[in-house]
């Protein structure tokens, strides 16, 4: 009796271990650069009038952070001096309640907009490529375990 409910034993193990088999699907992505290169040029129309501008956040914008806040300060500085895309020669001045709470940001410079956006013709390009201004080898972002 000891010996038949040995062999059935040994026989559910074996069906079990011979039933759990392990598979591992992977794929992979290949690399590749592109060969195009493209380039808009355009010109900055810079204002000769030096712009201040001194914003105090609400709860709300202070809850992105500081960068958050100071772009914030440039776009209301712009928006409320005729608009304009840039500033020129940007200067900020951050002021804090406590360690990490901006309290008031001030910012100065020459609002700019850029105007007469034209595609470039081949010679622009290999001129821009001789001064390195684009760059000749395309840029690729890495992912490693999903982190940029």
């Amino acid at each position: 009796m000891i010996k038949k409910f040995f062999v059935f034993i040994s026989m559910v193990a074996l069906l079990g271990m011979a039933s759990c088999t392990t598979t591992l699907n992977s794929s992979k992505t290949k690399d590749f650069g592109s060969s195009a290169i493209t380039a808009t040029f355009a010109d900055l129309v810079v204002s000769p009038h030096k712009i201040t501008y001194t914003y105090k956040p609400s709860d709300d914008v202070r809850r992105g952070g500081e960068a958050n806040v100071i772009n914030t300060a440039i776009r209301m500085a712009l928006d409320a001096n005729g608009g304009g895309d840039v500033l020129v020669e940007l200067q900020t001045t951050v002021k804090k309640k406590g360690r990490n709470n901006v309290s008031e940001v001030t910012v100065s410079g020459y609002p700019a907009t850029y105007k007469n956006f034209r595609c470039a013709d081949e010679e622009t390009l290999k001129e821009a490529l001789k001064l390195r201004a684009i760059p000749d080898e395309p840029v690729v972002k890495k992912r490693f375990l999903g982190i940029f």
